[in-house]
């Protein structure tokens, strides 16, 4: 039987002697279909590419290196709108960051996420995070989900924090 949703899809990857499992085109081709999106070279090409390599984040301009370094003919808009798409069919989750950079995850379940500052780069939390309560959201609206984000930047060592200070200092700053 087939899948009816990508959730599904996603619980049982490659089970049941689905004979597209080892292949990559067919399961992009499965998934597209199952988001009720109408099938097009770029979205097989994105799809690919996203769901190649397991769980991933990916910004738009990462994702389009990605299909540059690939031969693949996509413009960067294209790559927004896809990403837009894939979301709003529930085939990825988008967090966004400070309003100004927008990840997009392919685990679309409910987990939480480490981003290091330093390197601008996020990761899932080995743990879950759990909110004992939440606030009563205003009337007329209903709790969609709750992005977590714990963000990290790396522990100033002596020497590390000595070389800031020297840098501060021609500023006028000190670090502590």
């Amino acid at each position: 039987m087939k899948p009816s949703s990508f959730r599904e899809m996603a619980e049982s990857p490659g089970q049941g002697g689905d004979p597209r499992s080892d292949d990559p085109t067919g399961q992009a081709k499965d998934k597209i279909a199952a988001a009720g999106l109408r099938l097009t070279k770029a979205r097989l090409a994105l799809c690919s590419l996203l769901f190649a390599g397991g769980t991933r984040r990916v910004t738009a301009e990462t994702l389009f290196e990605e299909a540059k370094q690939a031969s693949m003919s996509v413009s960067l808009a294209t790559v927004y709108k896809t990403l837009r798409e894939f979301s709003e069919a529930g085939l990825l989750r988008p967090l966004r960051l400070d309003g100004i950079k927008s990840y997009y995850d392919n685990n679309v379940y409910n987990h939480q996420h480490f981003y290091l500052e330093d390197g601008c780069h996020l990761i899932d939390t080995p743990a879950k995070v759990r909110i004992r309560k939440l606030p009563a959201p205003p009337e007329g609206y209903t709790i969609d989900r709750v992005d977590v984000v714990i963000r990290l930047r790396r522990k100033l060592t002596p020497a590390t924090s000595e070389r800031a200070n020297s840098i501060g200092a021609e500023h006028g700053e000190r670090i502590h």
